[in-house]
């Protein structure tokens, strides 16, 4: 449970979320101490420049005398402590709380002054303005005599605090809840189609290729890896169809072959073809069917290498137009065997740097693939061509031609249009001409025939 992305996720985001909470409670604390205290501050300066006017206005109307200042009533007011430092130059006691000059030794500096302290007689602290007291009348008329002081206890700051630290409290549980519901629901929406997913993925794992991958309507990565896991599924299935097609194809083109050539065999070892023509005519079919097997067991081998990329080609130099009629040659006899009009057109006879044999083998597929596909009494026609540092020999068919939709895949191994055959040829060369630098260009429309075209570098 605890591996699953449906804890995973939504935990991983409430982890985030409480943590994202805390630094910003922490921060909001911070700047709001550092407000609170502030506002407190320039609170009691206001009422300490205004408390000192009024002691002073009291003391001028006292005419020497100790200043009539209502001091309870002005704390009670406030919510503030009033306190006197300094020296008294009224006869008596002053209307004040007299604070020892120690707790604010710089009393005579003629400014405002901000300070805290633990007034005598109390155990929690105070923060503190005291405002200077001057004489306005008299021969020391402007003196500093001394300052009143306007103080409260911080606690009222830490409880200022202690509400702000229950409503963010409360806030941040109403988060977390807000929080954990929303991470619940895009866990689910967004688990929901990996789960299914990975179900699909261990099905295909077991070799079960036709699996219902789900529908994701969005267009994120999640529904990105649902559109390529489908295609893959759909590959896997049509490759496993394909080497069934193959084992099938490949059975079907080995058992032909050696039934006759053991056939032929048999009739030798067993004296039937006693006649010398007859002999040689066994000798011929044994050693046709034989060729045939070669080619086959070869292109395997030869994919096989390809797929491996073990595949080793020559530069030597080699002479197209020669090649070319050489490959020409070599279904001539088929194609006036089957009434196939079968042209060449040489419009150059370039030398290029490439491995001989294995051209050979590519146009000589190009022309297999075509008189398979081109109907008795069609057309085949294979051009030479150079322009451009490139050489390009073109093999151009009268057959059904191949659709869009299947034209990507007929250079697949083990891939054919009608079912039959190994699905070798066409993938062999394309392979080949990619490991010679090269590339097979294919035009075709159904009904009109193909043109498979080799593009091959000058040089390598």
């Amino acid at each position: 449970m605890f591996r699953s992305l449906r804890f995973r996720v939504p935990a991983l985001f409430l982890v985030g979320v409480v943590v994202s909470g805390l630094i910003a409670a922490v921060i909001a604390l911070r700047l709001f101490q550092g407000y609170v205290q502030s506002r407190l501050t320039s609170e009691l300066r206001r009422d300490a420049v205004g408390l000192t006017e009024l002691y002073q206005e009291q003391a001028n109307k006292a005419n020497g005398a100790a200043p009539g200042f209502a001091a309870p009533k002005l704390e009670k007011a406030t919510g503030a402590r009033l306190y006197f430092v300094g020296e008294s130059p009224f006869p008596g006691s002053t209307p004040l709380r007299v604070l020892p000059r120690t707790y604010l030794p710089n009393w005579q500096s003629n400014k405002q002054l901000t300070f805290e302290f633990t007034p005598p007689g109390l155990h929690r602290r105070y923060v503190g303005v005291a405002n200077p007291l001057r004489l306005s009348a008299g021969k020391h008329q402007g003196l500093q005599f001394g300052d009143l002081v306007v103080a409260k206890p911080k606690t009222e700051l830490n409880r200022t605090l202690l509400t702000l630290v229950d409503r963010l409290a409360i806030a941040f549980i109403g988060g977390i809840v807000t929080a954990g519901l929303l991470a619940w629901y895009l866990s689910r929406r967004i688990t929901k189609p990996v789960l299914a997913l990975s179900d699909a993925a261990d099905a295909v794992a077991r070799g079960q290729y036709d699996v219902d991958i789900p529908e994701v309507r969005s267009r994120d990565e999640i529904g990105h890896l649902a559109e390529r896991f489908r295609e893959m599924a759909a590959r896997l299935a049509e490759a496993e169809q394909l080497e069934r097609n193959f084992l099938m194809s490949v059975s079907h083109e080995l058992r032909t072959p050696l039934t006759a050539i053991r056939g032929h065999v048999d009739a030798l070892r067993e004296g039937v073809a006693d006649d010398p023509e007859l002999r040689a005519a066994s000798l011929d079919v044994i050693a046709a069917e034989s060729a045939r097997l070669e080619r086959l067991v070869g292109d395997v081998l030869d994919l096989a290498k390809l797929d491996a990329h073990r595949f080793t080609v020559l530069n030597e130099e080699v002479d197209m137009g020669r090649l070319c009629e050489q490959a020409y040659g070599a279904f001539a006899e088929e194609a006036r065997r089957r009434s196939i009009e079968y042209r060449q057109r040489i419009d150059a006879a370039p030398t290029i740097v490439s491995d001989g044999d294995r051209v050979l083998q590519i146009i000589s597929n190009l022309l297999s693939n075509a008189f398979r596909w081109t109907p008795d009494g069609g057309t085949v026609d294979l051009e030479l061509g150079a322009e451009n540092g490139t050489v390009s020999v073109a093999v151009d068919d009268s057959g059904p031609g191949i659709p869009a939709s299947e034209q990507d895949r007929i250079f697949r191994p083990f891939w054919s249009q009608d079912h039959t055959g190994t699905g070798l040829g066409l993938a062999i060369a394309h392979e080949l001409a990619v490991a010679l630098g090269g590339r097979i260009e294919l035009e075709s429309q159904l009904g009109r025939g193909s043109r498979f075209e080799l593009v091959l570098p000058v040089g390598r």
